[in-house]
């Protein structure tokens, strides 16, 4: 089976009908079972407690809730003197506006300090669509993985949304977790393992077909990276597709182990091709393991207003633009060879 079974992957991701569920709401579940397991743990928000899922927080545990108005700033603020007074702070907004008009806060009050706070940044992409460029954060990981103390984490569906969101309220120290505003078909399960820090093999090719190409996804695209690679095994390519639900920090063992057994890498994120994800897998192999990566992503422009499906489409991010991709690239080493 191209599907690993000891990842424990939802047996009907390929299916036309496959569930769907907003990556946030993962965060939104995770959330309030933290908030059971741990008195400590709070939730902020700023005035967009429905987006983001904060609202199951909030109306379980309202006097752990605190709700900052449109006050990014102040909202960061805010959570690193809770988290010097021993709390766990969650706090949630379009990722436009945390990280994006709050990072200074996030860098000063919450990672020079070390404190122990989570940031959850909702509407990530563009894939939030009839928004428009202005509430797309296709910048937001470049943001947080040049911060010093910072792990971030990119889910690639709800429930991994979950896990990783109570991962990070058992981990010490700051975090930011990616998230994703439309339905995306369910990937994982229960019973998927998660850790902060490891990668995942989620898809090989069949025997018989040799792998060449290794994808490297992170959140909302990872089903388009994996039916690209079933449909380019029936054309004899062999792809695999790992995930890295942790961009920083990188699980190096686990990425290098996986390029070893490839020609060349192909990163997929919903964000700036520079600073995020595949400058992660550059930066990393250009010491340990030089070799062609090809990145898939927002190429240095700002996103626009369309449809989620329009958008992914039009920078390239679909499963027929990653197919493309894939198919120049094979076609290009088969004409090196022959030189």
């Amino acid at each position: 089976m191209p599907l690993l079974s000891d990842a424990h992957l939802n047996k009907n991701v390929f299916d036309t009908d496959v569930e769907q569920v907003p990556i946030r709401q993962g965060y939104g579940e995770g959330l309030l079972l933290a908030g059971k397991r741990d008195a400590r743990v709070v939730a902020l928000c700023a005035d967009l407690t429905g987006s983001t899922k904060t609202d199951l927080f909030a109306k379980e545990f309202p006097n752990r809730f605190v709700e900052m108005g449109i006050a990014e700033q102040s909202m960061a603020s805010v959570a690193s003197g809770m988290a010097a007074m021993g709390k766990i702070p969650f706090l949630a907004s379009y990722a436009m506006f945390s990280p994006g008009r709050n990072w200074e806060q996030i860098r000063t009050t919450v990672c020079y300090n070390n404190v122990n706070v989570k940031i959850a940044g909702a509407h990530a992409g563009v894939s939030v669509g009839p928004d428009g460029g202005t509430h797309q954060a296709i910048e937001d990981i470049a943001l947080m993985r040049a911060i010093p103390r910072m792990t971030v984490l990119v889910p690639c569906d709800s429930n991994e949304a979950r896990k990783a969101t109570l991962a990070a309220a058992s981990h010490v120290g700051p975090v930011y977790i990616r998230l994703a505003r439309e339905k995306t078909p369910v990937i994982t399960t229960e019973d998927t393992p998660f850790e902060i820090g490891k990668a995942q093999l989620f898809f090989e090719p069949k025997k018989g077909v040799k792998k060449t190409v290794g994808i490297i996804a992170s959140g909302s695209l990872m089903h388009h990276a994996l039916v690209a690679a079933k449909d380019l095994e029936e054309e004899k390519i062999g792809v695999s597709v790992l995930n890295l639900a942790t961009v920083k920090p990188l699980d190096e063992e686990g990425v290098l182990d996986f390029v070893k057994k490839h020609d060349v890498i192909v990163t997929v994120e919903e964000h700036q091709i520079a600073g995020g994800v595949g400058s992660a897998i550059a930066e990393f192999l250009s010491e340990k393991y030089p070799m062609p990566v090809h990145r898939i992503g927002v190429k240095d422009q700002f996103g626009q207003s369309g449809t989620p499906e329009e958008l992914i489409a039009h920078y390239g991010m679909d499963i027929e633009g990653m197919k493309e991709t894939i198919r120049q690239i094979k076609k290009e080493q088969t004409k090196n060879k022959k030189r």
